[in-house]
């Protein structure tokens, strides 16, 4: 078992559940971030650089199943963000509605440009500072950024308590480096996934979404509903 808030470089399209279960387990550890009787607060951001243009429309799909275990659990909104192009910076209105959510992202189109990872965990502080949001979701493949300077941005969310739960798209050497210590540093937790397993990425994006409405205890109750991997990762937890 990891200690709490140290990420392990998981592959989501391995065999079984067992980077389900770790990813779950690792989201259960954290204590909760929300106020008691609210609603959590969702950030979903997104790499929409050219680079990810052949897999967008399959990431768009699979975040329906955050609103899935949010709706039961004390509810979620989400504000989605993203990048893209020269320098560009977009953040939408929140919601809590996975159509609208999905009208959002099918909208958005990649274009070419760098990576701003450490513009979007600079946004991510302000928000938590005004208290906007509860955790991060970050889905991106590379970054073309001074790694030590992303390193500094996290250091500054994990200083406010907003854990960021990284999701890795492919096997860029330098993202597989430098997420999981984003993750680390916020004491988040990170996962690897590939186009091959969609069902698994469903699944672990609806734990976070579970942590982000309830807390530990909504996830508990996330993973008993799921079964399989889910359910037994429970036992590991309690």
């Amino acid at each position: 078992m990891t200690k709490s808030g140290d990420p392990r470089a998981l592959e989501a399209s391995r065999s079984g559940g067992s980077a389900v279960d770790a990813f779950v387990r690792d989201v259960g550890s954290l204590p909760a971030r929300r106020a008691a009787g609210s609603r959590g607060r969702l950030l979903f951001a997104m790499d929409a650089t050219a680079s990810r243009e052949p897999t967008w429309d399959h990431a768009c799909a699979i975040q329906g199943e955050m609103f899935v275990a949010a709706d039961s659990l004390g509810g979620l909104d989400v504000r989605l963000a993203f990048y893209r192009g020269f320098e560009e910076f977009k953040v939408s209105r929140w919601t809590s509605e996975g159509r609208e959510l999905a009208r959002l992202m099918s909208s958005v189109r990649c274009l070419a440009g760098r990576t701003q990872i450490g513009r979007l965990l600079r946004y991510a502080a302000d928000q938590r500072r005004e208290s906007r949001i509860d955790a991060v979701v970050f889905v991106g493949d590379c970054c073309e950024e001074d790694v030590d300077q992303v390193g500094h941005e996290a250091g500054q969310l994990g200083l406010l308590g907003l854990p960021v739960f990284v999701f890795q798209e492919g096997n860029d050497r330098a993202a597989a480096r430098l997420f999981p210590q984003i993750a680390r540093l916020t004491k988040g937790a990170y996962c690897r996934f590939d186009r091959s397993s969609p069902d698994e990425l469903k699944r672990l994006l609806g734990a976070v979404a579970a942590y982000a409405a309830g807390g530990r205890d909504a996830l508990l109750k996330y993973g008993k509903a799921q079964g399989g991997a889910a359910a037994l990762l429970t036992g590991q937890i309690k």
